[in-house]
């Protein structure tokens, strides 16, 4: 895919996003960011993509919401007249020990995680239909992916991160052969915020690379994603070989 003057959407647009949306801009991609509650940091990722010489919209929306991804949509079909690029990496990565869940906490994560990624694909669609081609890269995890729930205290989101394998295989299918939708899943990329030196260094012990990723890693693979030809349905692991231990 030739990426002058494109447009992508990044859902989730810190850390990350951030990275990938720089990314994109510097191929001449325009750059579209959502956020549910971190506006200060959507704008921050929004001014470095500016420095960068790419137009840029940023929108409040809660994507669990059908009514908030149809009005995104609008706003993207009035500015731009076109949609190309959906990177979905808005999640909620939360602990919460088996006898303190709430029938809430698999609300949340389903909806942050899961039905955020079914509606802004299926309102995506219909865009992208209209410019001819396009792609859709979600992301899950790399317990999900490996089939494997390696740490206890996540069952909400271990459901919903395996839920995306199973959306991504079935949109890919769907939306063939025009719109290409992809997974990745990743392992240990940044460290979580208020993450120990312990935890930090326990992880690295723990992966076969013996180094945390880093977020431009991500973008590398959102690029491969964005200019494949042939591959949907299909979820890559980032994770620096960490399913092996």
């Amino acid at each position: 895919m030739e990426l002058k003057n494109k447009v992508a959407l990044i859902a989730g647009g810190a850390r990350m996003g951030e990275e990938t949306a720089c990314m994109l801009a510097r191929k001449g991609c325009r750059i579209v960011f959502t956020y549910r509650n971190s506006g200060r940091n959507a704008e921050l990722a929004a001014k470095k993509v500016r420095s960068l010489q790419s137009e840029t919209l940023l929108v409040k929306a809660d994507l669990s919401r059908r009514q908030d991804v149809v009005r995104l949509m609008e706003q993207i079909r009035r500015k731009f007249g076109r949609l190309d690029i959906v990177v979905n990496m808005a999640s909620i990565y939360e602990k919460k020990e088996l006898a303190k869940l709430r029938p809430a906490d698999l609300e949340d994560n389903l909806g942050c995680n899961l039905e955020s990624a079914y509606w802004l694909s299926l309102e995506a669609f219909r865009l992208m239909k209209k410019s001819g081609s396009g792609r859709i890269i979600h992301f899950a995890d790399w317990t999900a992916r490996s089939g494997r729930p390696r740490y206890k205290g996540y069952i909400p989101y271990y459901i919903s991160k395996a839920g995306i394998l199973g959306l991504t295989e079935v949109l890919a299918l769907e939306f063939a052969p025009r719109v290409l939708v992809n997974a990745i899943a990743p392992g240990p990329i940044l460290p979580p915020e208020g993450s120990t030196a312990r935890e930090i260094k326990a992880v690295i012990q723990s992966t076969p690379l013996k180094k945390w990723g880093g977020a431009a890693e991500i973008a590398k693979t959102v690029f491969f994603l964005v200019q494949t030809e042939f591959i949907t349905g299909e979820c890559i692991r980032v994770d620096g070989g960490r399913h092996l231990y």
